[in-house]
């Protein structure tokens, strides 16, 4: 029996130009956004019924958020919306010479279509293999990875066999950008200070941290100062950095690097790159480097009235010759120019070009530690945190996040202590599995 067979789109028929965004992401939500009161119709289409805090992600997965204080709900952030619409549906094929979007619950015809789905893992050609180990792109991964790792120490206790201790406690963690630093420096502060409070029964110096990047640096997109000093606040976490170096084979029980090094060990974090989520029916020739080319409008390139905005789209520039950074606000700006840009189409007014005005890139470390990279200057430490910590609460959307993710702040930083130790649903891996992607 079809589960879909009963289910359908039910978007009215209307005069007014239509706008469909697939994706809920930054770019997706800054696009529709924009449109209001300008004359659309605007359709907005995800796989989930929220928007996540990305950036945080690796926080949710360390035990010190919940998943729905840096998630909003979609319908919520855009009610008293006249003419919008939000439907649960996985895109499954575009048809750029009809002007439809086939979905699992019906097509839909658009006049513009705002392509803005993000990226998803790569795992450069290895993803059988890859299977075994931990993304950190949605919020069910982070909640896997956090049921894996508590569900580690609580087998810790109960073992004997001082190898499979080995296996339990060491973690590796895959890819030295933002998220691998950070989610190495977040574990380093649970082995530091919450962890031995939970398992006196345990010895944590068995507990190893390994960040394994086949770079010659940490923070490839940052400055060579920002890098160091994320490798020395790093160390004082005790966290093994191995630079130069990639994964050569992972069984789930243990990690073969290049060098010939092999470590023991039930969790991997794979933090070492992503890929544009292409859709099918995107045409070949409007395929770059995994993500759809756009020119300087985000219109892509061979088609006519499609676009594509953030993650997904490559854009070359004389500045950006591969591309725009795959950053969150890349895509809230090109979201926000865009959707003025159709307002100056359909008052037949000229498009102005994107140009990405770079504010600033950070990564924090734990506790009084991070680094910012400014257009003219670096600078690291506790006030570095502090500006990482207003930067992002800013950044969350909805007051109530806001609030519920400073407290928590607040709270671990006064008591060096994680409400969130939960194993609410148990994480277990079979031969089937297979880690889920964004839409």
């Amino acid at each position: 029996m079809d589960p879909f067979k009963n289910l359908h789109l039910d978007i009215p028929k209307t005069q007014k130009k239509r706008v469909v965004i697939i994706g809920g992401g930054f770019a997706g939500i800054q696009m529709a956004k924009g449109l209001k009161g300008h004359g659309f119709q605007v359709v907005l289409l995800d796989r989930n019924n929220y928007h996540t805090f990305q950036p945080l992600l690796y926080q949710v997965a360390t035990a010190g958020l919940e998943p729905d204080s840096i998630a909003g709900a979609l319908r919520q952030l855009f009610k008293n919306y006249p003419d919008f619409y939000f439907r649960m549906a996985k895109v499954t094929k575009i048809h750029p010479e009809k002007q439809k979007i086939s979905t699992l619950i019906g097509d839909l015809a658009f006049d513009y279509l705002v392509i803005a789905n993000g990226s998803k893992t790569n795992y450069f050609g290895n993803q059988e293999m890859f299977n075994l180990t931990f993304p950190l792109k949605q919020i069910p991964q982070a909640l896997n990875l956090r049921s894996q790792m508590l569900q580690n120490f609580e087998q810790t206790v109960l073992t004997r066999d001082l190898h499979e201790k080995d296996r339990l406690t060491n973690f590796v963690v895959v890819g030295g950008g933002p998220t691998g630093v950070e989610v190495s420096g977040a574990l380093g502060e649970l082995k530091k200070h919450v962890l031995p409070k939970d398992y006196p029964d345990i010895d944590f110096n068995i507990m190893n941290l390994h960040l394994i990047d086949a770079g010659p640096r940490l923070l490839a997109g940052m400055t060579e100062k920002a890098s160091e000093k994320a490798l020395k606040y790093l160390d004082a976490f005790d966290v093994k950095v191995k630079l130069n170096t990639f994964v050569k084979n992972y069984d789930g029980e243990q990690v073969t690097l290049s060098d010939g090094t092999v470590i023991p060990a039930k969790t991997v974090i794979w933090a070492a790159g992503v890929k544009g989520n292409i859709i099918d029916g995107v045409p070949e020739n409007s395929i770059e480097h995994g993500r759809i080319l756009v020119d300087d409008f985000n219109a892509v390139k061979g088609v006519e009235n499609m676009f594509a905005l953030g993650d997904i789209a490559f854009m070359k520039t004389e500045k950006y010759p591969k591309g725009q950074p795959m950053l969150a606000p890349v895509a809230i700006q090109q979201g926000k120019l865009l959707a003025r840009n159709l307002v100056r189409l359909s008052k037949n007014e000229t498009m102005k070009p994107f140009d990405f005005i770079d504010k600033g890139s950070m990564a924090t470390v734990g506790r009084n530690k991070a680094v910012v990279d400014m257009p003219k200057f670096t600078f690291g430490g506790f006030f570095a945190w502090l500006v990482w910590m207003f930067v992002h609460l800013l950044s969350i959307i909805g007051f109530r996040n806001r609030l519920v993710v400073f407290s928590n702040w607040v709270w671990n930083y006064f008591t060096y202590d994680r409400g969130t130790r939960l194993i609410i649903r148990t994480f277990v891996r079979n031969k089937n599995y297979k880690q889920g992607e964004s839409l």
